[in-house]
């Protein structure tokens, strides 16, 4: 569906200033809001909010429902009693401008588990009868995730189709034995979860409050560790004798890596799930409208058709593209849930088959404007080429913050950006390339907070293709300039992009 125009800015909470070494759903979240609005932005787009697993990417999570417990503010808990300032005394030194995460978890856990503890002794009759409704409301995914996370701990984190048969193969009298023996650390996942969903409820009502909504964000694909794959193995393709996957999603080489992009994932196995009237996959997008107003779908390609590769490359340069049914898919989902306020990352490798399907249900695409100055003038990303049905960014969460690409490029190739823009202001060359996008008649611009702090590539959030060192990137709080903020909000102005009720 078409969106009014518009604007805001991508920031995943991890990257909000914290005391705990991480950003949180506390005071400095609100403070973020607060920035949006002031500065007439609509929209806050985040990354994946789930559990991440080795590599800390909110796109290999532990499950596609739940939420990371390191975002649950500490402090928050502590004004409900169910911490002390005490027992913050003693908190480690962490890094003011990254996420140290194996720090962050050795000391935010165990604060979670003493908060468990409280909250099982101190907590009022209403709180009590609170918890137990969002046991029994989520119960479709919560019990298969605390049982999986439990399973998941007693394992040291080992992948679950290497754990005894009986666990991994889901033998319900075996489950049933454990679970009464491992019920505290059940309950522990359980009352997490309610505490993650209880703050992100509170802070997006207050974004709601101040005009700003919030565009969440669904991988595709999930982790092939994780409570989804193990509780759900029909939905997938994998090795009937070990559980690994049999065909691995990606996408072949492009712009990001020569030898494209291996993901790992197990791909679906949408024959099943068809049968099944997609049911997984409307019970997904419900919950995700229960806890944002606006769904970025990563990786649309995948609906279409998606890039499999066999068990046992190592690149995904042998794989093969496979039809999906995606048409089927959101007429189904329209049918349960109305009009879906959908976004499509429309990146890569793009057919005239995938545009149909975007088009066909209304999806606005994404237009990157780091993408637009490599070819001629018919490059679909330079904004004079853009359809009002689309969302602008100047980069996005896997691209280079816009000054650190421009000073990576050639002499020749900044001065025909240079040409291009016509002029450069005084503030700096990542407001001349924002003020293009706000200037596009794309419906919706979306700007990484990065770039309208004016950032290097020291605060780039994610590599493609590289392991280590990312999804760390914090801003300190006060980053968040008075000035920037009223440049944004006259930008903002300018181009008719402030929301109309003001």
């Amino acid at each position: 569906m078409p969106f009014p125009r518009s604007s805001g800015i991508l920031l995943h909470p991890t990257s909000l200033p914290s005391r705990f070494g991480i950003g949180d759903l506390g005071m400095e979240a609100y403070r973020f809001v607060d920035f949006l609005a002031d500065s007439k932005q609509r929209y806050w787009q985040i990354l994946p909010l789930g559990p991440t697993g080795y590599g800390n990417s909110p796109y290999m999570c532990f499950s596609a429902l739940a939420g990371n417990p390191l975002l649950i503010s500490p402090e928050k808990l502590r004004d409900e009693g169910m911490l002390s300032e005490e027992d913050f005394w003693g908190l480690p030194e962490f890094p003011a401008d990254k996420v140290d995460y194996e720090q962050v978890i050795k000391t935010k856990m165990p604060l979670l588990r003493k908060a468990c503890e409280n909250f099982k002794t101190r907590v009022s009759e209403f709180h009590q009868k609170e918890f137990a409704a969002f046991c029994h409301s989520k119960a479709y995914w919560l019990d298969n995730y605390a049982l999986f996370m439990t399973f998941l701990d007693t394992h040291e984190g080992a992948s679950w189709h290497t754990w005894e048969p009986e666990l991994a193969k889901r033998d319900l009298a075996t489950m049933d034995r454990l679970g009464r023996q491992l019920n505290a650390e059940i309950i522990f996942h359980k009352y997490v979860q309610y505490e993650f969903f209880r703050q992100w409820s509170e802070l997006k009502r207050y974004a709601n409050m101040r005009g700003i909504e919030i565009i969440g964000d669904i991988p595709i694909y999930v982790a092939h560790n994780s409570a989804d794959v193990w509780a759900h193995p029909e939905n997938f393709y994998l090795d009937e004798e070990t559980g690994e996957p049999a065909l691995m999603a990606g996408v072949p080489p492009d712009y990001f890596s020569e030898t494209g992009q291996l993901w790992g994932n197990p791909v679906y196995h949408w024959e099943k799930l068809q049968k099944d009237n997609f049911h997984w996959w409307v019970q997904r997008f419900q919950s995700m409208l229960d806890y944002v107003d606006i769904i970025r779908i990563d990786h649309f390609r995948g609906f279409e058709s998606f890039w499999a590769v066999e068990k046992g490359e190592e690149t995904a340069i042998n794989g093969e593209w496979v039809e999906a049914p995606g048409a089927a898919l959101f007429e189904l989902v329209r049918e349960k849930l109305g009009r879906l306020p959908i976004v499509a990352e429309d990146l890569g490798v793009i057919t005239p088959e995938v545009e149909a399907l975007r088009d066909k249900f209304e999806f606005p695409g994404m237009k990157i404007l780091q993408f637009a100055f490599g070819s001629g003038t018919d490059n679909p990303y330079l904004p004079f080429n853009y359809d009002r049905n689309c969302v602008a960014y100047t980069g996005t969460h896997d691209n280079d913050t816009s000054l650190g690409w421009f000073h990576h490029l050639s002499e020749e190739e900044k001065n025909n950006i240079l040409k291009y823009l016509g002029s450069t202001s005084d503030k700096g060359i990542h407001w001349d390339l924002i003020r293009v996008v706000f200037n596009s008649v794309a419906n919706q611009a979306i700007i990484p907070l990065q770039d309208i702090l004016g950032l290097g590539s020291e605060a780039r959030m994610n590599k493609p293709g590289v392991g280590e060192g990312n999804w760390e990137w914090r801003y300190r709080s006060e980053a968040l300039r008075w000035e920037d903020r009223e440049f944004l909000k006259t930008l903002t102005e300018i181009y008719g992009r402030a929301p109309v009720f003001d």
